[in-house]
């Protein structure tokens, strides 16, 4: 199986939001997880209230039963929606973050890139 096919299975089981909806939902108290790297996050800034967690890190930090787990990561139950630049890298973290039993996670539809178009709140 190629990365195509692999994109389009595991996102058949994410219930993805767009760039709206995640706004919405963190404002009723969905955790945003930014998972870009630093030079994106420089480049063209931060989410405002959204946690920044390196992609190589983001299992460890978001499992609330793991020794280095966020503050924030308190539950298999939260809602997290994972954004990575243009929305490809985040549908294949919250597969894992589904294993983990984060059965809530999802990710956003043209990631960054489509949050910052929308014209929502950008920290330069």
């Amino acid at each position: 199986m190629g990365i195509d096919e692999l994109l389009e299975r595991v996102r058949a089981g994410i219930d993805r939001v767009g760039p709206r909806q995640a706004a919405a939902a963190a404002a009723d108290g969905a955790l945003l997880v930014d998972i870009r790297y630093a030079a994106l996050r420089e480049r063209d800034g931060l989410i405002p209230g959204a946690l920044v967690v390196e992609r190589n890190e983001l299992e460890w930090r978001l499992d609330p039963w793991g020794s280095h787990r966020a503050a924030e990561a308190v539950s298999h139950d939260l809602q997290v929606m994972v954004i990575c630049n243009e929305g490809y890298a985040s549908s294949l973290a919250v597969a894992s973050l589904h294993q983990l039993g984060l059965h809530r996670a999802t990710d956003l539809i043209g990631g960054f890139q489509a949050w910052r178009a929308a014209g929502l709140p950008v920290e330069v």
